[in-house]
């Protein structure tokens, strides 16, 4: 990663300080520390995480410099406070981040990963190339600050063989390395460009349809694996606040949080 380059490039948004280091155990965990002691927005990324973490507290980790592992300190506008308005506004800018650079259309999958599309990898199935885990500082019962943390997966001369069947990286879909560089200057300005547009009037609206224009869940049949069981059927829509809304064999049914499955056609 070249932090002088990016670090010139962002001067003057919202994100221009960008710290870049060697090794740390989790980025997200360093700029909550951070956002405790009243430190301002910024950029923490690192070659190599030892304690990276994902979605309900899964251990994470990959090859140091394989991939690009940072996190976003946002302080939000009391309009704009909802941890998911920040994880949506970066998962947005890292798909349109990756089309920039490399050229491919990759899909958002609810709630929180970037995948490829079966049809560009040749495979039956999406194969997840980034995943996002928001985390909150909540102070006197408000949101006082969230970090954005994201890792994605860049230069991999080859998939571990446990990621195989479900995981790519963008050399494997360009056909050659690609500069991660470019990546991070492209996400995090369309990072700041999504949360300065969210802040203002019908922001979140339009936020919410960049998104499910780009969803790769929508139109899909889906299994989705709550802490009290299963819900299958068609995802249809996105709510307000980044619900993914169910149309289920009994109705309608919004979910604020699972994991899902994207089913074959039957």
């Amino acid at each position: 990663m070249d932090l002088t380059r990016a670090t010139s490039a962002l001067a003057g948004t919202r994100f221009s300080r960008i710290t870049w280091v060697g090794e740390t155990g989790s980025t997200n965990a360093d700029l909550l520390d951070a956002a405790r002691r009243g430190e301002g927005e910024q950029v923490l990324g690192a070659e190599f995480q030892t304690a990276g973490r994902g979605r309900l507290g899964r251990d994470w980790s990959a090859g140091a410099g394989a991939s690009i592992l940072c996190s976003v300190l946002v302080r939000p506008a009391p309009e704009t406070s909802s941890p998911h308005l920040a994880t949506a506004a970066v998962g947005l800018a890292a798909a349109e981040a990756i089309e920039h650079v490399v050229g491919w259309r990759v899909g958002i999958k609810w709630p929180n990963d970037l995948v490829a599309a079966a049809a560009s990898t040749g495979t039956h199935d999406d194969r997840k190339l980034s995943g996002i885990l928001a985390e909150a500082v909540v102070v006197d019962g408000r949101v006082d600050a969230v970090v954005v943390g994201i890792g994605i997966n860049v230069n991999w001369p080859e998939l571990p063989a446990e990621l195989s069947d479900t995981a790519t990286a963008l050399n494997h879909l360009a056909g050659h390395d690609v500069d991660r560089t470019d990546v991070v200057i492209e996400l995090i300005r369309r990072t700041a460009m999504h949360l300065d547009a969210a802040a203002g009037p019908d922001g979140r609206v339009g936020l919410r349809d960049a998104v499910s224009a780009r969803s790769a869940t929508l139109g899909r049949r889906v299994r989705i694996e709550q802490p009290n069981g299963l819900l299958e059927g068609m995802a249809v829509a996105l709510g307000p606040d980044g619900e993914l809304v169910v149309e289920t064999a009994t109705g309608p049914v919004t979910v604020s949080v699972g994991d899902v499955v994207h089913l074959r056609p039957i």
